[in-house]
């Protein structure tokens, strides 16, 4: 089967330096990919850049990012009060009639700018994620046939509604993160094993001084770091907690980083870094004794695998299949499923050099192996080629 010549990338906000999600990083990352490999590419998104409001903030039309053409459209208008109504209901678990899974869907974030853009044109493929929003199922109903889906899947209420497992079901394929995404997607969407593909993104290789950010930020104690969302859904209030019961039991005068986008709540033992420049994120996580990622919903972990590539063993949720698949097939983290696991692995992580040092080393390995962007270009271009 021959490579497409041109490819759309559709995905609801561009990271293009603004705060974004993992999910938008990914996709600009593989739409980068094409461009340097010569394809025709355009990013499709929308003028906003808050995920909360959905406002549109951007003047629409084309600017060139790098390599890369960006068109932007208006997002419609929006009932937020009922896509709250619905969306508050499937997260408590609710059943909802199909009227009411559809009014979600309807009320998500939609542009139909966008949508008669992907109507006229001609493109050999559409790469549309993550699956959680209207406009990736709206660009879906569009070219079905040419679409192949970078789902960014968690086992979450939202994947179970019909017109999601109904997207899985009508397009081309699938581009997944990792196995456990994949054999998620299977069990939802009934996604047949020759319509997806793992392929997952690049981590860039790097070194970075581990004394450099506790110099710098004035730390005298070892700290454990956490990087990304500061929101209860990434589990971070129950890290904050679970440090803060560690130090009590143990005696331990361990500090907890945290970078990133969001509110942290106020504790002695907790540094708010903020949003910091690359370099600087890249020397905090080579400088912690342990890097923590306390979420269930994962479909990569990117900053767990820039952790291990800074040398950086990790503790993750053993609620996230993901999570927990990185760090068996790497060697370079422990599990945890409650109070008792965190502190017994963290205690013996603090307390063995050889054994951080050792762990540290295989995931570095791992990621330079499995990550680097010559093993993920050559999952990304065979996985368009035969999708």
């Amino acid at each position: 089967m021959a490579a497409p010549a041109s490819i759309a990338v559709v995905v609801p906000r561009h990271a293009d330096g603004v705060t974004a999600g993992g999910a938008e990083t990914l996709l600009r990352q593989l739409a980068l990919r094409c461009a340097g490999r010569g394809l025709r590419v355009r990013l499709l998104t929308t003028c906003a850049t808050s995920h909360f409001t959905w406002a549109n903030e951007r003047a629409p039309g084309v600017v060139r990012d790098g390599p890369l053409e960006v068109e932007y459209f208006p997002v419609d208008d929006r009932d937020a009060g009922v896509f709250l109504e619905h969306q508050q209901a499937l997260s408590r678990g609710a059943d909802l009639t199909r009227e009411q899974e559809e009014a979600w869907l309807a009320n998500s974030v939609h542009s139909r700018a966008l949508y008669d853009h992907l109507r006229a044109a001609d493109y050999d493929r559409v790469l549309a994620g993550p699956y959680l929003f209207g406009l990736t199922v709206g660009a879906a109903r569009v070219r079905p046939d040419r679409t192949v889906l970078v789902p960014c899947l968690h086992d979450e209420p939202f994947a179970y509604v019909s017109p999601i497992r109904e997207m899985f079901g009508a397009v081309r394929g699938c581009l997944f993160n990792s196995e456990p995404e994949r054999d998620l997607a299977a069990r939802i969407g009934g996604l047949p094993e020759a319509r997806g593909r793992v392929v997952g993104m690049g981590i860039e290789p790097f070194d970075a001084d581990p004394a450099a950010f506790a110099a710098r930020r004035g730390l005298d104690a070892p700290y454990v770091l956490y990087s990304g969302r500061r929101e209860a859904g990434k589990g971070v209030p129950m890290l904050a907690e679970y440090v803060r019961v560690f130090r009590e039991r143990t005696g331990r005068d361990v500090r907890l980083v945290m970078t990133g986008s969001g509110p942290v709540d106020p504790h002695p033992f907790v540094l708010d870094a903020g949003m910091l420049p690359e370099a600087e994120k890249r020397e905090a996580m080579a400088g912690a004794r342990v890097f923590c990622h306390p979420s269930r919903l994962e479909s990569l972990g990117i900053v767990l695998l820039e952790s291990f590539m800074a040398g950086t063993p990790a503790l993750v949720n053993e609620g996230s299949e993901v999570l927990q698949w990185q760090c068996r097939r790497s060697g370079a983290g422990f599990g945890f499923r409650h109070y008792p696991d965190f502190e017994a692995m963290l205690d013996r992580l603090l307390a063995d050099e050889p054994l951080r040092a050792r762990m540290g080393a295989q995931g570095r390995r791992f990621v330079q192996t499995e990550y680097s962007w010559a093993a993920i270009d050559a999952r990304l271009f065979q996985a368009l080629e035969t999708l």
